[in-house]
């Protein structure tokens, strides 16, 4: 600092310059007071002032430098009663060296007025902010960029500021605030502990920022509001209270080798009709998403990266479009990349990888392209597209995702040149009413089928393999009648291609090497056209349910003899075919029964105990059986939550309830399988960072269709609190609730006492845990009921004196922690059983009686649990 005040003094003292006025608090100099010195300066002097505390409120109105006198100490300049510690009126005036103290609240301490320039060096400015205040906005010709190379000059009413090697803390609404039509150069500048946001260009502002620092931010980073312009480069905006880089109305920036970490909102937030560049950023850690566009927003992005969102990596809505290149999303807290609207996002050599929900999902009207992009570590779809929204895919690898490609809208979308590899289930389904055309892709590895046309798609397949996947190679379901052209399926684990039931299209120039079941099976009803197939070492190379009728034309001589019926179908047969599930495009899933509501609420009456829980039960059913009715009259439902909280002590009947819950709600056609997933702690929580929300997403997508039953669900909230991975379980489950509100019913089951602590640990479970049944212990004459409705099932009787002293047993067992209700009861069956085995096996020759009779001396000796 002090070079700079030296070259600074001497520049002014030379001969060719007016000559210095001098400031000394004590009297030595020619003046006391600044203001003075400043009032007697020739237009073009400095000032050099002696060290001291000086307050004063100056007015620059003549173009002067203020400077400390070199060697002499601090200068200290706290701003007075009328006004900033320095307003600036004139042109080409320069503050080098000093301490500013603004007066506090919400005044500036240094105030630049229109057509008034200022250069502040090797400063500190606390307590108030930087102003310049420009003159009228002005129109500048779109993509004008401020260079950060030339002087800033200030003429008419454009106000000019370069601010270096200085830094500002401590201000109120903001550290800096640029507007009008003001230009400014910030470099080698600290902003931080600002109560409000870092930097604020409004109007038509120009500024230009090189290695900035900027920290600790009750608001914003930097804001850009109007028509402002800015650039920003080699910097870093860190612990902003809300977003970092925040683009408003038309304003636009280039950022470049900046990072912004750790902002308390999304790191970077464009709305309006702003527009940004991005070059080799980095966006870490937001507490929301890293890149949010709405508006008509619109973004460039080239090698930059977005690392740990709290939510989405890369948000689209509304008309915003981005387009990406070399771009990596990691780690996001939801979906990677999400547009909806009529949002549109191109996405080339990106990287996008860790994510409870979507690789890529698109909603609504979006669009999307992906060339040569790697999407990976997805717990649900790696591209998902949805609503009537549509996507063009070239070049890019799919891996590791539970569903590769989900394509459910008929906006039609085109697959070409990609790869699928090690999808948990599917490696490219088209769903629902989707079109889809795939030319020349390579799904291999899947967990379930290869490839999936559901019911009611369309879709082209042209070229490609589809290699080693679990389940068929191709599965065209009931009524999809795809186009199919030179396919080549190897060794998949069951048929290379399954047509269901009334399912049809057309197969040319196909090849199945390898397959586990029949190369093709053809349903019942089903017409699928077959030209020019061959089939390899399969273990079998047709199967065909009845009424199938299947047209063979110039393919194998296996084929081409084969007539409707000519076989039976090896898949109707248990353990001989394909298991429906995995032709399926949800595999795993079991097979759905229909049953009747009556049927099943009499099988809850026929529960021992209960009698609160089966009136509660069966009071929802009716509730929700009602509600059904309405919707199909066309009036609206009421307010419905189906989640519950089971409240209980271990053994009371809560999983047998939750399982008979989820049927009754299959049969109520609220629910489409009805199934039970019962999981803990154990199946929820990770042991890493970033292992929990693909974690709890994976088991919850296992009961998409039924219920997800939580045992012991309070242990996700433990009582110690501290960084326990069990609250990102709860914040997943929360999510996936509400994404999945009328496809799965979430019970979360534990003890009464501990049950209250885990729906108040998150907001969002208090709003959807709305019911708590109450299971109560079950009482000695319960017990022995349930003991007798076990020895039924097995072909048991109690004789009337082993009743009487069982009853006794429990009468007389302890409640303590051991007690196991139910399972107390099942097991002291299971002791009779065994006790009655080795005394019935000293008879010479038992009778029939004797065989089923438990007696008193086939009761256990202790009925601890």
């Amino acid at each position: 600092m002090r070079s700079a005040q030296m070259s600074s003094v001497e520049r002014h003292t030379g001969g060719a310059g007016p000559a210095p006025v001098r400031v000394a608090a004590k009297g030595r100099g020619a003046h006391r007071r600044i203001a003075d010195a400043v009032r007697a300066a020739a237009p073009g002097a400095t000032v050099v002032i002696e060290a001291g505390h000086y307050t004063e409120s100056l007015v620059l109105a003549r173009s002067v430098t203020l400077c400390p006198e070199p060697g002499g100490g601090e200068v200290v300049l706290t701003a007075g009663a009328e006004g900033p510690a320095i307003t600036v009126d004139a042109a080409d005036c320069a503050v080098r060296g000093l301490t500013v103290q603004g007066a506090g609240g919400d005044a500036p301490a240094v105030s630049v007025g229109p057509g008034a320039g200022l250069i502040v060096a090797d400063c500190a400015v606390r307590g108030g902010r930087i102003e310049v205040r420009g003159g009228p906005d002005r129109d500048e010709p779109d993509g004008a960029d401020p260079d950060l190379d030339a002087p800033p000059t200030a003429g008419g009413t454009t106000s000019a500021l370069l601010l270096t090697g200085t830094r500002v803390t401590g201000a109120r609404l903001a550290g800096l605030h640029v507007s009008g039509d003001a230009r400014a150069r910030v470099e080698d500048v600290e902003v931080g502990t600002i109560e409000g946001t870092g930097i604020v260009v409004s109007g038509s502002a120009r500024v230009g920022i090189a290695r900035l620092r900027l920290d600790a931010t009750s608001g914003s980073g930097i804001r850009l509001r109007g028509r402002a312009v800015l650039r920003l480069v080699d910097s870093v905006l860190h612990g902003c209270g809300r977003v970092g880089l925040l683009l408003e109305d038309a304003s636009s920036a280039a950022a470049g080798e900046s990072r912004i970490s750790a902002p308390g909102a999304a790191g970077i937030r464009l709305g309006g009709s702003a527009r940004a560049e991005l070059t080799d950023c980095r966006i870490l850690d937001a507490a929301a998403a890293g890149i949010v566009l709405d508006g008509s927003a619109r973004v460039l992005a080239q090698g930059c990266a977005v690392r740990r969102s709290a939510t989405n990596g890369v948000l689209l809505t509304e008309g915003a479009a981005a387009e990406l290149t070399d771009c990596r999303i990691l780690d996001s807290g939801f979906g990677s990349v999400h547009a909806a609207g009529t949002a549109v996002l191109k996405l080339a050599d990106c990287r996008v990888a860790g994510t409870p929900e979507h690789g890529v999902h698109t909603a609504d009207t979006a669009r999307v392209e992906l060339t040569d992009c790697t999407v990976s570590a997805a717990a649900m779809s790696g591209i998902a597209v949805t609503g009537r929204s549509s996507a063009a895919l070239s070049g890019c690898l799919v891996a590791d995702t539970t569903t590769g490609i989900g394509i459910a809208s008929p906006a039609g979308s085109r697959v070409s040149g990609c790869t699928v590899r090690a999808a948990g289930r599917t490696g490219i389904e088209v769903s629902g009413e989707g079109v889809a055309e795939l030319t020349g892709n390579r799904v291999t590895g899947a967990g379930a089928a290869g490839i999936v046309f559901d019911a009611g798609s369309r879709a082209e397949l042209a070229g490609g393999s589809i290699e080693d996947c679990t389940g068929s190679g191709l599965v065209v379901w009931t009524g999809a009648r795809p186009t199919v052209h030179g396919v080549r399926i190897e060794r998949p684990g069951k048929n290379g291609l399954f047509v269901a039931e009334q399912a049809g299209g057309t197969y040319t120039g196909c090849d199945v090497v390898g397959a586990g079941y029949a190369a093709l099976h053809v349903g019942g009803g089903a017409d699928p056209l077959f030209r020019r197939c061959r089939l390899r070492d399969c273990t079998d190379d047709l199967s065909t349910d009845p009424e199938a009728a299947p047209v063979f034309e110039d393919c194998d001589p296996a084929l081409g003899g084969a007539v409707p019926g000519a076989r039976p179908a090896p898949v109707a047969t248990a353990g001989a075919g394909p298991d429906p599930a995995a032709a399926s495009p949800v595999p795993d899933r079991p097979e759905v029964v229909e049953e009747k509501l009556t049927d099943l609420l009499a099988e809850l009456g026929e529960l021992v105990g209960l009698d609160g829980v089966k009136r509660d039960v069966a009071s929802m059913a009716k509730l929700m059986q009602t509600v059904r009715l309405r919707v199909e009259a066309g009036l609206p439902a009421p307010p419905l939550s189906r989640h519950l909280v089971f409240a209980g002590n271990p053994g009371t009947g809560k999983t047998t309830v939750a399982r008979l819950y989820g049927r009754l709600l299959k049969a109520l056609g609220l629910l489409g399988h009805g199934h039970l997933v019962e999981v803990d702690r154990s199946a929820l929580v990770g042991e890493y960072v970033g292992h929990t929300g693909p974690k709890t997403a994976a088991a919850f997508n296992r009961a998409i269709g039924g219920v997800l039953f939580i045992d012991e669900a309070y242990s996700l909230s433990p009582l110690a609190g501290g960084n326990d991975f069990g609250s990102e379980a709860i914040a997943t489950l929360v999510k996936l609730m509400e994404d999945h509100r009328d496809d799965v019913v979430v019970i979360a089951a534990g003890y009464p006492d501990d049950m209250d602590r885990f729906v108040s640990s998150n907001p969002g479970l208090a709003s959807r845990f709305t019911r708590t049944l109450l299971f109560e212990d079950y009482d000695a004459e319960q017990l022995v009921a349930i003991v007798e409705h076990q020895a039924e099932r097995h072909r048991y009787e109690l004789t009337p004196a082993a009743r009487t002293e069982l009853l006794a047993l429990f009468a007389g067992m302890s409640r303590g922690g051991g007690f196991g209700n139910g399972r107390s009861a099942r097991q002291a069956f299971q002791e009779m059983t065994e006790r009655q085995a080795g005394r019935v096996a000293e008879l010479e020759h038992p009778d029939a009686a004797q065989l089923i009779a438990l007696e008193v001396a086939d009761l256990p000796t202790s009925l601890a649990s």
